[in-house]
């Protein structure tokens, strides 16, 4: 059976495009962007802030495990799902273990937080508001455990981080 790509990091550090990217250098496989179960919520949704209560924090584990059902759907049915969220501090863990009946591939990219503001300035999407780059470059690298391949892709092409990706875990295209 094709491993599960669990892609995370912070917010404009590049997950959707390098999981997109990475989708398609796979056979027979799907991009699970987690974002959309948040996004799915019409009314009522509490989104995460700094001072988030437990609705914020139950939608979001919610919002993890949707995506884990739906990338567990697809590879019992011999799709290969590259997943991408933001998912930062000791919940990686959890999440993590949402997977456990599979091979888990999982990838945090890492770039420096002057490359996520740069980056986040120079795309149409607004993904920082109560959160600064500083603030989740934080949580990544102080209360995230260190699981996975850590990547720092600050210089880094989305056609170089594939590879690298590809290259710390086996092709597998």
């Amino acid at each position: 059976m094709p491993p599960v790509s669990l892609i995370t990091g912070m917010m404009a550090s590049g997950k959707s495009t390098v999981a997109q990217a990475l989708a398609e250098r796979l056979p027979r496989s799907v991009h699970v962007r987690g974002d959309l179960f948040r996004r799915m919520i019409v009314s009522g949704r509490v989104d995460m802030t700094p001072d988030a209560g437990e609705e914020a924090w139950a939608q979001l584990r919610l919002r993890y495990r949707l995506a884990a059902q739906t990338a567990l759907g697809y590879h019992a049915s011999g799709f290969t799902p590259v997943v991408q969220d933001v998912i930062l501090g000791p919940v990686l863990g959890d999440v993590t273990a949402l997977y456990a009946a599979v091979p888990l591939r999982l990838v945090v990219l890492c770039p420096s937080p002057d490359v996520v503001a740069a980056r986040e300035a120079g795309r149409h999407k607004r993904g920082y508001g109560a959160f600064t780059p500083g603030d989740l470059d934080r949580a990544l690298r102080e209360e995230t455990p260190r699981l996975g391949l850590w990547l720092d892709s600050s210089v880094l092409t989305v056609a170089g981080t594939v590879e690298a990706i590809l290259r710390h875990f086996g092709s597998g295209e």
